[in-house]
């Protein structure tokens, strides 16, 4: 609770209560992006250094708990801890159209993108699950315009064609026909769903991101906890520290930091903008998994993240156009 009430602290009042059209007695107004001073990009650069380590994690309690079934057990614990937040400061559930959006939002970004993206890293290295995921601000940019939330413009598309390039010479160097096929594509469909789920988010009435997250870690606990069983997996309690760890620390680094700091950031960011966090994540997540997992790091990879990063550069210039 006390990591909750942190982030909300430094975020500022924007945590405390939602922001609903439909009911303007509760409502606060948000300052606008330019009295938040370093606010974004510190948000920004959080949710990147903690996913991160979050690809790196999930591998590793891959090792100790059945994929999905860890997935199930995080979002249990986050829905807990999230909940118990809003009932403890006496924060309202999200309801009527905000509520539509937190579902939608819960059931891509944690019912289907979780199970999936544990899944798949039984089969995928960590760092190039990562690499995968920089590919949302590409589909990003489409879905915005799709739903009439964004323009699609050139740096948009450039930023994200470079950022791709730089996903493909990554692959290259990672991919020497050992990687399953079908990991790959569990883990594409995992971003490009996740991708989906945070403009559904924006597409809402802007709200509380803790509530947001709550609901949205309830839905996705039961849908995970209904592929695990289907998938006939164990259902364990983490019994040893090596189990628990990457459950608590995933729990607390990822739902209740990096998800409600990154939906505090998409109320205030274009949807596009905000997506190129998934284009550092790569070069974090190579990084760990070599020095951790010892995971090939070559000349190739550190080629592709420098094209990455160009992306980056590119797409963060124009990604604020609505």
């Amino acid at each position: 609770m006390r990591i909750i009430a942190t982030v909300a602290t430094i975020l500022g009042p924007g945590l405390s209560r939602p922001r609903e059209p439909s009911l303007p007695s509760t409502s606060v107004a948000e300052p606008a992006e330019s009295n938040l001073g370093a606010k974004p990009w510190l948000a920004f650069a959080a949710c990147g250094v903690i996913w991160g380590s979050t690809f790196l994690v999930i591998s590793l309690g891959n090792d100790t708990l059945p994929p999905v079934w860890a997935a199930t057990l995080r979002l249990i614990l986050a829905t807990l801890l999230l909940g118990g937040f809003l009932f403890a400061r006496g924060v309202p559930w999200p309801r009527g159209a905000a509520l539509r959006a937190a579902i939608g939002y819960g059931v891509c970004q944690f019912g289907i993108n979780f199970p999936l993206l544990y899944w798949g890293e039984k089969l995928v290295p960590s760092g190039l699950a990562a690499v995968l995921y920089a590919t949302i601000p590409l589909s990003s940019a489409f879905f915005t315009r799709a739903l009439g939330l964004e323009r699609l413009t050139f740096a948009k598309l450039a930023g994200a064609a470079v950022a791709v390039a730089g996903v493909a010479v990554l692959f290259s160097g990672s991919f020497r026909g050992q990687v399953a096929p079908l990991g790959l594509l569990a883990i594409f469909v995992a971003a490009t769903v996740a991708g989906f789920g945070t403009v559904l988010l924006k597409r809402g009435p802007r709200q509380n991101p803790i509530g947001a997250n709550a609901v949205g870690c309830a839905v996705g606990a039961v849908m995970s906890g209904a592929i695990s069983v289907a998938l006939g997996e164990a259902h364990p309690l983490p019994a040893t520290a090596g189990a628990a760890l990457p459950v608590l620390y995933l729990t607390v680094a990822g739902s209740l930091g990096a998800f409600v700091i990154m939906s505090w950031l998409v109320n205030h960011w274009p949807v596009t903008r905000t997506s190129y966090v998934t284009v550092i994540v790569p070069v974090i997540a190579l990084g760990l998994g070599s020095l951790v997992r010892r995971e090939p790091l070559t000349l190739t990879n550190v080629a592709g993240a420098a094209l990455v990063l160009c992306g980056l550069v590119i797409g963060m210039r124009g990604g604020g156009g609505h």
